[in-house]
């Protein structure tokens, strides 16, 4: 499945300051044996992360409608060729966020497809 087919969703509360997007870590929901170490690493990692005016706008763009793709054009419509290659960038931005379960894929979610884009 191609990435840039996907349509990401926003998996985390955000709010905006200064014209940037902060994203706020929501507290692990895990259960289980592994519930102390999902605490541990939310505990060390950053609560909130400011994201910088690109990846800013690619945040308001997850909404669940637009392909990664969609977004990739929408963000070389706004920054021009500052932001090439747009699709790898954006890309790497939505698998960052996905690993730190921030953003969801839910074409792959709901196929339970463990694999790592």
């Amino acid at each position: 499945m191609n990435l840039l087919d996907l349509t990401p969703v926003a998996a985390a509360e955000s709010e905006e300051q200064g014209g940037d997007v902060i994203v706020i870590r929501p507290r692990p929901l895990h259960r289980g044996l592994l519930t102390p170490f999902h605490w541990i690493v939310y505990l060390l990692a950053p609560q909130r992360l400011r994201l910088d005016d690109i990846g800013s706008f690619c945040w308001r763009q997850l909404d669940g409608r637009r392909t990664a793709g969609e977004i990739a054009s929408a963000l070389r419509a706004e920054f021009g060729d500052s932001v090439e290659p747009a699709e790898e960038r954006v890309g790497q931005f939505i698998r960052s966020l996905r690993r730190e379960e921030l953003v969801r894929l839910p074409e792959l979610d709901t196929k339970s497809q463990g694999g790592a884009l």
